[in-house]
């Protein structure tokens, strides 16, 4: 087995790099991947990111370019946005952005000044760096304000949000992060955000392709400020876009070039436009929603062994474990299940008394194992692995790992991935 496209031209250059491409298409393949912000891309993503188009530089935006020989270049982008507006039903796309954060960054430089009253979600809470938290750089150039979770719920306290939005009068409010396993009710945060003259930013980096595929309500009509990743559940390559009603558009673009970046990667934007494209299908809108039926599925076995699941479920594509219950540390338990072919992420829950390098939860997803058409009747089995991982660890018992990994092998010789084949 080979990663595809075949490298041939890399293997004949550079052996030692097209080994580690190999060996990490291999890894991709013989494991259940369950981060939530990965996903597989298709083969024709993969191909759309390495093509010529890598070449070329483009500061500026189509028709007003600085450097000549943009006659192609300017089709793409403007293909790429086309579609965006689409699939999303927005007014207006900006597709520059390098990634999720420098988007975050570009709201901020539009709409902000350094000091400035900004609101989002805490990050134990399930929020991003970018929406204010301490060691971020929005949390230290402006007076970040950060609302959270219920204790006895596990989902947003709107008394809280709408308390603090009434007090501390911010400029722009966050709704959106990194572990929320419920639906973003944006239209809740558009009311507060309307009563206390803010800017509502909807960040759906998580949800994008949920929203795309009608499996999650979307923001459009509630945050005149839209902001994601295009890849996690969207099936893009690494890149982002920030999508706005016109009022905003020529503000953001100004702060996305020149503000604070010069040409865009022309190669993502092309991958863009392909996963966009494929979001426009009907048969993204099953895959969107058998994301949700599969996390559903999952939730509902976990706690049928006992697992503590913050909110005591999902919505999404996300489920978020506190396992103080089960006598052992998100850390060590995400690590032994990686070794028994079953790969997630340590996370910090609501109200953690653990430091966030050794916390007391495991955030896992379903996009990716989607896209591998592994389905809800297969949830029940990967519970029972993970169940049996995580207590065998918390009893320092590693026997079960190499039998796991086994079994988990088994299932996934059924179920190819994009970008690995016989």
């Amino acid at each position: 087995m080979s990663h595809e496209p075949p490298l041939p031209a890399l293997t004949a250059a550079d052996s030692e790099v097209a080994n580690l491409v190999e060996a990490e298409a291999r890894r991709q393949h013989d494991k259940i991947r369950m981060i939530a912000s990965e996903n597989y891309v298709s083969r024709a993503v993969l191909e759309a990111t390495g093509t010529v188009l890598t070449n070329k530089y483009s500061e500026g935006y189509a028709g007003r370019r600085y450097y000549e020989g943009q006659q192609v270049i300017d089709q793409v982008e403007n293909l790429t946005i086309e579609r965006a507006k689409a699939v999303f039903g927005v007014d207006h796309a900006n597709v520059q952005p390098y990634s999720g954060s420098p988007a975050n960054l570009a709201v901020y430089l539009a709409l902000a000044k350094p000091g400035d009253t900004i609101m989002g979600m805490a990050l134990p809470d399930g929020g991003h760096l970018t929406h204010g938290w301490t060691v971020s750089a929005t949390g230290k150039w402006f007076n970040a304000v950060r609302y959270g979770v219920r204790k006895e719920t596990g989902r947003v306290d709107f008394d809280q949000v709408r308390e603090l939005a009434r007090e501390q009068r911010p400029k722009l409010i966050f709704a959106g992060g990194t572990a929320i396993p419920r639906t973003i009710e944006f239209a809740t945060f558009a009311e507060i955000a309307r009563e206390v003259d803010a800017v509502l930013v909807a960040d759906i980096a998580h949800i994008a392709g949920l929203v795309a595929g009608g499996a999650h309500p979307s923001p459009v009509g509630h945050a005149p400020i839209i902001t994601t990743t295009t890849h996690k559940t969207l099936r893009g390559p690494r890149g982002a876009m920030i999508m706005t009603d016109a009022d905003y558009a020529k503000d953001i673009d100004k702060a996305v070039f020149p503000g604070l970046q010069g040409g865009p990667h022309n190669h993502t934007t092309a991958a863009i436009a392909v996963a966009l494209g494929e979001a426009s299908r009907p048969d993204f809108r099953d895959y969107a929603h058998n994301v949700v039926a599969n996390a559903k599925a999952l939730a509902d076995a976990l706690l049928e062994r006992g697992f503590d699941l913050v909110s005591g479920g999902t919505d999404n594509h996300l489920i978020l474990a506190d396992l103080t219950s089960k006598e052992i540390g998100g850390k060590p338990a995400a690590q032994a299940l990686d070794r028994a072919g079953i790969e997630l992420n340590y996370n910090t829950v609501p109200f953690d008394p653990r430091k966030p390098f050794d916390p007391s939860g495991i955030r896992i997803g379903t996009a990716a194992l989607t896209t591998r058409g592994l389905r809800p009747e297969h949830q029940p089995q990967i519970a029972e692995w993970i169940d049996r991982v995580v207590t065998a660890t918390a009893r320092s018992d590693e026997s079960v790992i190499d039998t796991v990994s086994a079994e988990v092998g088994e299932l996934l010789a059924e179920y190819p991935i994009p970008g690995y084949a016989a």
